[in-house]
């Protein structure tokens, strides 16, 4: 068998030291829990947190995208069809490699942890540090 490196495991705090990235219009923000940032090379994971009626920015990334819905509910939008599915606690969505989306959240905001597999560069190229 060839020399692989050893797998490692690693518990990473999503309320302690992640930075930011500035996709969130309104109230809210986006946390980098796993990226290039800290070692990641297959996939990544943001915390975004959308208050009432926030949204992120239109995004696009090379590889596809996986979000889960934590809490409350809003919709996930295709941004050049302009179509819309309503999402709520415990759903999951699929974005596929390409296609231009922007997650919005409703009255009750919304949080989600998701992101590109394998991360993204260009997601992270105005990262900000984020303190607690």
């Amino acid at each position: 068998m060839a020399d692989l490196p050893l797998p490692h495991v690693r518990v990473i705090d999503s309320a302690v030291g992640c930075p930011e990235i500035p996709i969130v219009e309104g109230e809210g923000n986006a946390k980098v829990v796993l990226s290039p940032h800290n070692g990641a090379t297959f996939r990544s994971f943001q915390l975004v947190t959308l208050k009432e009626n926030a949204r992120t920015i239109s995004l696009r990334h090379v590889s596809h995208c996986v979000y889960y819905v934590i809490e409350g509910a809003g919709a996930i939008v295709d941004a050049a069809a302009g179509s819309r599915i309503d999402l709520a606690e415990g759903h999951m969505v699929h974005i596929d490699a390409g296609d231009l989306y922007r997650i919005e959240a409703g009255s009750t905001g919304m949080k989600v942890l998701g992101g590109p597999c394998p991360p993204d560069p260009s997601l992270y190229a105005n990262m900000t540090s984020s303190e607690g």
